[in-house]
């Protein structure tokens, strides 16, 4: 039996053994790393993610003086977002410029979804620097991106209502599929979603492609509980971040 390569594709996307092509059931997260404090002498804030083979680094400067009146705002701090997508970030190798829609979508994007987030009004006419750099990507490059950014913020203490996690997720025939990577968001309909805290409160929501409204509900609602399970992983190093800062206060 010769397959042609439509069908070749779905099989390779989600087999009828219900798995997918990197091994993972339709409801499971890639393999989750963060880490915070990874630029302590060049930033007042940072960190590292790694969402399955997406790979980005944040820094955080701030709040500080404003660089102009376009960032001075009398009842809030002014938080701007800059994203920087390395040319060897991808298999093509293609030079990002600054300047390309896509990067400035994605720094408007994380920008607005920070704002929901970040007590800003506690810092008028200040301004908040994001630097989010690119390494890898495979996949979930805007959840990869707020989640690194909130930890950076985290870091670098500025208070916010809680947690940012964002995640992505897609619809395959009727099964929702949970965390995609580049192959399935180039040929199914997703979404992605990013959550305050352990809430249902949504500070993004974002889809690209088209999706009827049966599936909707079903996507966003793993979207949410994949958020939440990234929101975790992020707490406890956190914690784990402050208990060791704790431990060499003590031992000084």
């Amino acid at each position: 039996m010769i397959l042609d390569a439509d069908s070749f594709l779905e099989k390779c996307i989600y087999s009828p053994e219900g798995l997918r092509a990197d091994g993972r059931r339709w409801n499971e997260l890639r393999q989750f790393k963060c880490q915070i404090n990874t630029h302590a002498n060049s930033s007042d804030g940072s960190s590292y993610v790694e969402q399955g083979y997406s790979k980005v680094v944040c820094i955080v400067n701030g709040p500080k003086e404003p660089d102009g009146r376009s960032h001075t705002f009398l009842d809030k701090a002014c938080i701007s977002v800059e994203v920087n997508i390395a040319s060897f970030s991808t298999v093509d190798r293609k030079k990002v410029v600054r300047n390309n829609k896509r990067v400035q979508e994605l720094n408007t994007t994380i920008q607005r979804t920070l704002e929901e987030a970040v007590l800003s009004h506690l810092y008028p006419r200040t301004q908040i620097d994001i630097s989010i750099q690119v390494l890898q990507q495979d996949g979930g490059l805007l959840p990869t991106c707020v989640n690194a950014a909130t930890l950076a913020l985290i870091d670098a203490g500025i208070p916010m209502v809680d947690y940012v996690s964002a995640c992505s997720a897609g619809i395959y025939d009727t099964t929702p599929l949970l965390d995609l990577n580049t192959m399935e968001e180039n040929d199914l309909a997703f979404l992605t979603v990013g959550v305050i805290g352990k809430s249902d409160s949504l500070a993004l929501l974002m889809m690209e492609t088209r999706m009827s409204m049966d599936n909707l509900e079903p996507v966003m609602a793993i979207a949410i509980a994949g958020s939440h399970s990234i929101r975790d992983i992020m707490d406890r190093e956190v914690r784990r971040h402050g208990k060791q800062r704790l431990a060499k206060k003590g031992n000084m």
